[in-house]
């Protein structure tokens, strides 16, 4: 039986802005492109601007401008869509099987990555969201919204119209949520059913969503994927962006008596303006932008300022994968070929006179792994999210679950699961990723993946009868899904080697990991 596509026959759907129409393809409505708000540069997001008749929405909207061009390569470990940018990027794409306003089916909300200066609602293949309505039988949304300078820099100081511009990224989303609570109901979905879920900066977004005031209601439970944030995200504390913009304005030849004109200035100048000037800014301790600012409309990260009720009473799921930023593997060299007295000469190299009990410590911890593959061990996301775990799971209104995805890929002899690696499982979306298929392994891997991802959508608990069973955090048991060609739940089962690990070497930072990997940084 082939596939069946339609559109002329396939209803328009209603909106508070107009009506809109997509597509209907192997039972899914898809539609692409929808504007959820509007905003002038600097400024906070309002309301759609309206439109008569129907608004063909089966291309995607415009995606946010990047400060710097995408370098397009690591595509084989994760495939990339390239797109048109704008700074009027407001938009949001749907897929939904059903458009009955009475079906009420659970919604997922996808925040893409990037950190809050890069990425978009379509870069990686793996973010379409038809699989994920047609085997689960839920509402996929995803969005862009503004980024970088254009979504995070401080122009407060300068005029009214600019309060809150250091979080008016943060205000696209509140707005985008503001939109589905208002509309997605004629998309078949559940406004009071709202799932957020994202990976790396798109999970700091939700950290950040869950103690924004405006937000509180637009949404009822997180996954955060490799996303926690720490110092090396921090949003700005104090201070505010006087110094950046002056030196901007001056770099541009803009009186501060008409700063407005940076209103208009092209954003390639502007970009190029800010990137002359930031570095001696940033020396003198100043606000720079590129991250939300802390203030009356964005409270902080909960694990570092204080939880929110909304934080308090959001169920969390919190995952990483295994190997994060994993250039300090020997990926060339062949583990599988090595004694193992081979890769410990190996890990001597960078561990000395620590290496065998870090060993020890990590034969522990990951027995069914090579111990070469301590190399490539995630130093970063996974202790902090293990101290967002631990610090939310102190709160009994609403539990809290956490995974490490942990799988070897047909790749570069055994390498193990790197920054994205997971999002294709958890989208039902491995065809899209040809690396991400092992035969034998994949597809029951993703079918639990992704089943315990739609459980918690629709329940706030992940259990299914694909796995064992996995209990809630408490401060005293961090209870760890392994997702592997075999799932199991460990018990604070990574302490020690994380322990050692940091002792061994107490300057590793994201900084430091990141200097090493040049091209292969993704996000």
């Amino acid at each position: 039986m082939g596939l069946k596509f339609e559109y002329d026959n396939i209803p328009a759907v209603k909106t508070t802005a107009g009506f809109v129409k997509g597509y209907r393809y192997d039972d899914i409505y898809t539609f692409k492109g929808i504007p959820y708000a509007y905003a002038d540069r600097f400024q906070m997001p309002t309301d759609p601007k309206s439109w008569e008749g129907v608004l063909d929405t089966t291309s995607y909207g415009r995606v946010a401008p990047l400060m710097v061009p995408d370098n397009p390569k690591g595509e084989m470990l994760v495939p990339h869509m390239y797109w048109p940018e704008d700074e009027h990027c407001q938009y949001i794409n749907v897929w939904t099987n059903n458009l009955d306003s009475n079906a009420k089916k659970p919604v997922l909300v996808w925040i893409h990555g990037g950190g809050y200066f890069a990425g978009s609602s379509i870069e990686q293949l793996a973010y379409d969201g038809a699989n994920m309505s047609k085997h689960g039988d839920v509402v996929v949304v995803s969005l862009n919204h503004r980024l970088n300078i254009l979504g995070f820099m401080d122009l407060s100081p300068f005029g009214e119209k600019y309060e809150n511009s250091a979080n008016a990224g943060l205000a696209d989303i509140v707005a985008a949520l503001k939109w589905i609570n208002e509309n997605i109901d004629q998309f078949g979905g559940d406004p009071e059913n709202v799932t957020l879920f994202g990976q790396s900066g798109g999970g700091m977004k939700i950290g950040a969503l869950m103690q924004i005031p405006s937000a509180k209601g637009l949404f009822h439970k997180g996954i955060i994927m490799s996303g926690v944030a720490g110092d090396f995200m921090k949003p700005c504390e104090g201070g505010d962006g006087r110094a950046i913009v002056t030196a901007m304005l001056e770099e541009l030849q803009i009186p501060v008596s008409e700063v407005e004109k940076i209103e208009t200035v092209p954003y390639q100048r502007l970009v190029g303006a800010y990137l002359k000037v930031v570095q001696d800014v940033a020396k003198t301790g100043a606000y720079v932008g590129n991250n939300p600012m802390i203030n009356d409309y964005f409270l902080g990260e909960a694990q570092m300022t204080g939880f929110s009720e909304q934080a308090k009473n959001t169920p969390l799921m919190v995952g990483t994968v295994f190997g994060e930023f994993n250039s300090f593997a020997p990926s060339q060299i062949n583990k599988y070929e090595l004694s193992e007295e081979q890769m410990i000469e190996m890990i001597k190299e960078r561990f000395q006179d620590k290496t065998s009990e870090i060993v020890e410590a990590f034969k522990q911890a990951y027995p069914d792994k090579k111990i070469i593959d301590v190399l490539s061990l995630d130093m970063v996301f996974r202790p902090l999210s293990k101290h967002l775990v631990n610090a939310k799971s102190q709160y009994s209104e609403a539990p809290t679950y956490t995974y490490v995805f942990s799988l070897d890929f047909p790749c570069y002899h055994g390498k193990p699961a790197w920054h994205c690696a997971d999002i294709p499982f958890v989208f039902h979306n491995i065809d899209k990723v040809p690396v991400a298929n092992i035969e034998g392994v994949s597809e029951e891997l993703q079918d639990n993946m992704f089943k315990a991802i739609i459980e918690f959508a629709k329940t706030g608990n992940p259990n299914h009868e694909g796995i064992p069973q996995w209990n809630a955090c408490t401060p005293a048991d961090e209870s760890t899904m392994i997702f592997d060609k075999t799932c199991e739940v460990r018990h604070n089962f990574d302490d020690e080697i994380l322990r050692v690990v940091k002792e061994a070497l107490p300057e590793l930072t994201l900084e430091t990991i990141l200097a090493t990997m040049g091209d292969e940084v993704q996000h």
